[in-house]
């Protein structure tokens, strides 16, 4: 028996501070992942993807001024790229451990599953702990179709030695879209099926037709209303089969992956057998981020049933909410307001605060400003065709109550606005600053 004061399940983002500062605290602590230390982020999502879209940022940003001022595109290596990206992920695991070890946490490498209400079989151990964290992020949705052993993930794409040179995704959130503009960027043929009638259906929907416009102008068919229901293998290519409105389609590709939503990793834990009440959304927490039905249990970022976005910095707050009330009792709570999100396309497109949709379930009454501007000098002077914004003011007192743009730098302007509605700034105070121009920040004074 190997006895805790907390065990972490998962070594992403949250697990990784949570076991950091409880150690800190003179905690006893052990942590266990059946997969690499490091998490989805730094190792299958966020890190690894943004090294790649690099070289892919570079050609757009040639394409755009393509015989105006630069004389070639350049090509791009996708070999070279993923050779940069290992370096950076095969870098990330034995650090990991390392500060962990230095912390005086004990290490596991297996997967676990809870046999009591305080008490977890990981590989051949028993482990009891006063306090168990459950942060074991989310994975790849099951689809239940046919053929579906022939479908890769976003894990998959992130580890091709050659890049297939047509693909198709299931799904058309944003993973499909990131991928679908580095893949075409990089030479291949892309099609994204989705079953909805507007993509990315948690975004605003007119800055989401502005990147379904731009996504198309790369030659990425973008297929909706469209159900998949089956995936075959003809020698080294595979077959996609799908109905809509008029019937059966089909598309050929030489790799299928599997883009359709991120369900948290929780349900090979044995849940019921610690008494730990879940959903499909995640273990289910108090205010607090504690198991409503076993005081002993915590969970944070992916695999918590929370109103927080499934976020990298989301799980960091979480992980510093759940330190602290393991430390010191439950004192603190986490807040969700104002947590921008991204979708590193090229053009990028961002989102914080309030939809026209959440606005008006709330009762709120507010003015929206929306526009396409490829005419201003942020998108003009770099030949960007594609640049928008929507903006919600509330009309009585001013505040902003969301954003939501496409074009440059809109992962970078977004979080002016995410300070503004933090900090419950008016636009007449947006329009009151002065700010370096030109940039594209200084766009926001005309944004609201």
């Amino acid at each position: 028996m190997y006895k805790y004061d907390v065990f972490v399940l998962g070594s992403g983002m949250a697990g990784m501070n949570i076991a950091n500062i409880c150690a800190s605290k003179g905690l006893k602590v052990g942590i266990t992942d059946e997969l690499p230390y490091g998490g989805t982020c730094a190792l299958r999502g966020c890190d690894p993807k943004k090294i790649m879209l690099g070289a892919t940022e570079a050609k757009d940003f040639a394409a755009r001024l393509h015989e105006k001022q630069i004389a070639e595109v350049p090509a791009i290596h996708w070999k070279a790229a993923m050779k940069l990206k290992q370096e950076f992920v095969d870098a990330m695991p034995p650090k990991i451990e390392k500060g962990y070890k230095h912390n005086g946490i004990e290490t596991f490498h297996q997967s676990a599953k809870f046999i009591s209400e305080n008490q977890l079989q990981v590989g051949d151990k028993t482990i009891e702990a006063k306090k168990i964290v459950i942060a074991t992020g989310a994975r790849p949705r099951v689809l239940g179709i046919s053929g579906v052993e022939y479908t890769l993930t976003s894990t998959d794409f992130l580890n091709f030695d050659t890049l297939p040179k047509s693909l198709v995704f299931i799904g058309g959130g944003y993973i499909a879209f990131e991928f679908a503009h580095m893949a075409a960027r990089f030479g291949s043929e892309v099609t994204i099926l989705h079953r909805g009638k507007q993509p990315l259906e948690s975004f605003d929907p007119f800055i989401v037709e502005q990147l379904t416009g731009a996504t198309q102008k790369l030659n990425i068919k973008v297929v909706l209303n469209t159900n998949v229901t089956a995936v075959e293998k003809f020698g080294d290519s595979f077959t996609v089969t799908g109905k809509d409105e008029n019937g059966e389609q089909k598309w050929e590709a030489e790799a299928v992956i599997n883009s359709a939503g991120r369900p948290p990793a929780i349900f090979d834990l044995d849940l019921k057998k610690a008494n730990i009440a879940f959903s499909k959304r995640g273990v289910e927490v108090n205010e607090y981020l504690q198991s409503t039905t076993n005081s002993n249990i915590y969970a944070a970022g992916d695999a918590a049933d929370t109103d927080g976005i499934p976020l990298t910095p989301v799980a960091v707050m979480e992980g510093h909410i759940v330190a602290s009330n393991i430390i010191n009792g439950n004192i603190k709570k986490p807040d969700y307001t104002a947590i921008p999100t991204v979708v590193f396309t090229l053009p990028t497109m961002a989102s914080v605060g309030l939809s026209e949709e959440k606005a008006t379930e709330k009762g709120i009454e507010f003015i929206v400003n929306k526009k396409a501007v490829p005419d201003w000098f942020t998108a003009k002077r770099i030949n960007e065709n594609t640049y928008a914004y929507k903006t919600l003011i509330e009309k009585e007192t001013g505040k902003i109550l969301g954003a939501h743009i496409i074009g440059p730098h809109a992962e970078e302007v977004i979080n002016l606005f995410a300070l503004a509605i933090k900090a419950r700034l008016t636009s007449k105070d947006i329009k009151t600053m002065i700010l370096t121009y030109p940039s594209a920040s200084a766009d926001i004074v005309y944004m609201v």
